[in-house]
C-alpha cells in the first residue's frame, strides 16, 4: 500500500504547479522521510493520532503554532514527530516559541539533511528542514541528531549528546545548537573565547540604510553633496572596493537632513554580510572598512544587508578592527555558528550573543593580520589557537 500511495504523491506533485504548492504550503512527505519519520517513535501501545508532517502552511507564525498546539494536546509521556523548518533554532522571533516547546517538551531526536536541495527535490523545496521529535512533559534527558545527505538515508550517522551541547546553560537566548559529530567544536575547546560584544564595549548593529524607503536620496555614482553607500557587493577579500562602475547597486547616498540619521562617521569597521547562500563554503564573512578607501568622505552609508561592529556609532581602533575580522573568519566560529544556525541569513542578534576572545587578544590577532602579505584560512586558524589557548 505504502508504495502506491508513494506513486501517487509523485504524480500529484509532478501535475501540481509550484507557485500553487508554494502559496498553500502544502507539500507531501516522501515515503522514505515518512518511513524515518515513523520509526522514530517508541514501542507503545494506545492511540496513535497521525497528521501528515507536510501538510501545515510554511509561513513563520503558522508552523510553528502548529507544532505548539500539537505540543499543547498531547498527553503527558506522547511523542510528537514533525518536519519543521530549521529556522526555529536561532533568533529573536522564534524566542517565545522556543520557550513554549522548551517548557513543555523533551527533545529526543533531531535529524538534519545535508543537502537541502536533495530530501524534497521533487516538490522543489529549497529550504533547511529538519526532523524533531519532541516527548511532552518529561524530563529532558540527552538528545540523539542524526544526519544523512538526502531522503534516501543511505549514509545515516546518529550521535548522542548531552543537553548542555544542544542548549547552552547560560544562553538567554536558548538557542537550540544541532552538532553534527560527537568532537566539541573548535570554540568549546578555547576556553578564553568567553566574553560578550559588552564586554569588549562593542556593538554590532544592522546597516541602517533601507534602500527602497531612501530611494530618491540614493545615487548611481557620487556626485557633489553625497558620500558613499555600501553593499555587501563592494566586498571582497575582505576588503572594500569603492565606487564600483555598471553596479547594478548605487554608489553613494545625498547627505542631508533626511538621511544623516542613517549615516556613520568614516573610520575602521568591521563588516559581516547578513545572507549567504548554504551552499557557500563560510557562512560568516567578515570585511574590514578602511578609512582611507574613501578619501575626503567625512561619513558613510551602510546598507540593510550589512552588519556592522561599532563603538558607541563610531569607528574601531584599527587593530580591533582587523583583529575582529579575522577571529569571525576562522572556520572556528564558523563551524559553530553553522550549529545554531539553520539557514542563510546571518542576523545581528546572532553576532551580539556569540562569545568573542578578549579585546586585547584580538588587538593582538589584529596587529599580526595587519603585518601579514597573504592572510591564509590554515595561518589564520593557527593564529587563533595559538594566541588564545
Amino acid at each position: 500500500m505504502l508504495s502506491h500511495v508513494e506513486q501517487t504523491r509523485l504524480i500529484i506533485s509532478r501535475g501540481t504547479a509550484t507557485a500553487k504548492k508554494s502559496q498553500f504550503g502544502q507539500f507531501f512527505t516522501p515515503e522514505r522521510t515518512a518511513a524515518f519519520m515513523a520509526g522514530l517513535f517508541p514501542d507503545a501501545g494506545g492511540c496513535c493520532r497521525l497528521l501528515d508532517a507536510g501538510a501545515g502552511i510554511e509561513t513563520v507564525n503558522l508552523y510553528s503554532a502548529f507544532v505548539a498546539l500539537a505540543v499543547a494536546q498531547a498527553a503527558p509521556g506522547g511523542h510528537i514527530v514533525a518536519i519543521v523548518p530549521r529556522s526555529f533554532c536561532n533568533g529573536p522571533y522564534y524566542r517565545p516559541f522556543r520557550d513554549f516547546i522548551l517548557q513543555r517538551a523533551a527533545i529526543r531526536h533531531m535529524h538534519l539533511f545535508e543537502a537541502r536541495n536533495k530530501a524534497f527535490k521533487d516538490d522543489d523545496v529549497l529550504q533547511e528542514n529538519m526532523i524533531i521529535r519532541l516527548e511532552r512533559g518529561a524530563a529532558q534527558g540527552p538528545v540523539t541528531v542524526s544526519t544523512s545527505t538526502d531522503g534516501s538515508f543511505t549514509d545515516l550517522a546518529t550521535h548522542e549528546h548531552p543537553f548542555e551541547r544542544i542548549v547552552f546553560p547560560n544562553d538567554p537566548a536558548r538557542f537550540i545548537h544541532v552538532p553534527t559529530s560527537p568532537e566539541k567544536s573548535a570554540l568549546e575547546l578555547l576556553p578564553a573565547v568567553c566574553h560578550t560584544l559588552t564586554d569588549l564595549g562593542l556593538t554590532v548593529s544592522t546597516g541602517p540604510v533601507v534602500d527602497f524607503r531612501l530611494k530618491a536620496h540614493l545615487r548611481a555614482m557620487p556626485e557633489p553633496g553625497t558620500v558613499p553607500l555600501l553593499y555587501p557587493g563592494h566586498f571582497s577579500g575582505g576588503t572594500a572596493t569603492w565606487p564600483i562602475e555598471e553596479m547594478k547597486k548605487p554608489n553613494a547616498i545625498v547627505r542631508n537632513a533626511q538621511t544623516e540619521r542613517w549615516l556613520f562617521p568614516n573610520g575602521f569597521y568591521c563588516l559581516v554580510r547578513r545572507f549567504t547562500a548554504k551552499e557557500e563554503r563560510r557562512r560568516v564573512v567578515a570585511s574590514v572598512v578602511d578609512p582611507a578607501v574613501f578619501p575626503g568622505a567625512p561619513v558613510l552609508g551602510f546598507e540593510n544587508h550589512l552588519n556592522l561592529f561599532h563603538e558607541n556609532r563610531r569607528g574601531l581602533p584599527q587593530a580591533l578592527a582587523h583583529g575582529l575580522a579575522v577571529f569571525l573568519n576562522t572556520s572556528a566560529v564558523d563551524e559553530s555558528f553553522r550549529r545554531f544556525n539553520g539557514h542563510t541569513q546571518v542576523n545581528a542578534t546572532d553576532l551580539k550573543l556569540m562569545k568573542y576572545p578578549s579585546r586585547d587578544a584580538l588587538i593582538k590577532l589584529g596587529r599580526w593580520a595587519m603585518q601579514q602579505t597573504e592572510l591564509t584560512q590554515t595561518a589564520v586558524d593557527a593564529k587563533l589557537t595559538r594566541l588564545i589557548e
